[in-house]
């Protein structure tokens, strides 16, 4: 099956790289999803939004040199206000992100102290 541009199909994610994912289309043609094109929000790390296996709706934006362009975000549009409210999807509530802040900051806490500790010539040991 030949894939058109414009065309909105299902695919599996087949693999993440820190650019994109590869998605597998139906005829067994795969294409890419670069990393901007995942969602309408910065993407750090696509792993954040996307898993291997999983089944996504993506647009075919291009084909060139037997390449396949794809897109998540086309999919749906940009993302709708009304009302003074953000738009729903994949947006997180504040309890959330505040988890996930301090579960970063303790990891860069342990590690820093890791790093100073290895300096210093270990644990407990001190310049007398």
């Amino acid at each position: 099956m030949a894939v058109e541009v414009g065309s909105i199909v299902e695919g599996k994610v087949t693999g993440i790289t820190h650019f994109g994912a590869f998605v597998e289309l139906p005829g067994g043609q795969t294409g890419l999803v670069h990393i901007s094109e995942i969602a309408d929000t910065y993407v750090r790390d696509v792993r954040d939004y996307l898993t291997e296996n999983q089944v996504v709706k993506v647009k075919v934006i291009n084909v060139a040199n037997g390449r396949i362009g794809l897109s998540i975000r086309q999919v749906y549009g940009p993302p709708q206000r009304s009302g003074g409210r953000p738009p729903r999807g994949r947006n997180t509530s504040f309890e959330e992100k505040l988890a996930r802040f301090l579960k970063e900051s303790e990891q860069r806490q342990q590690d820093l102290k890791r790093s100073v500790e290895s300096k210093r010539g270990g644990r407990g040991s001190r310049r007398s």
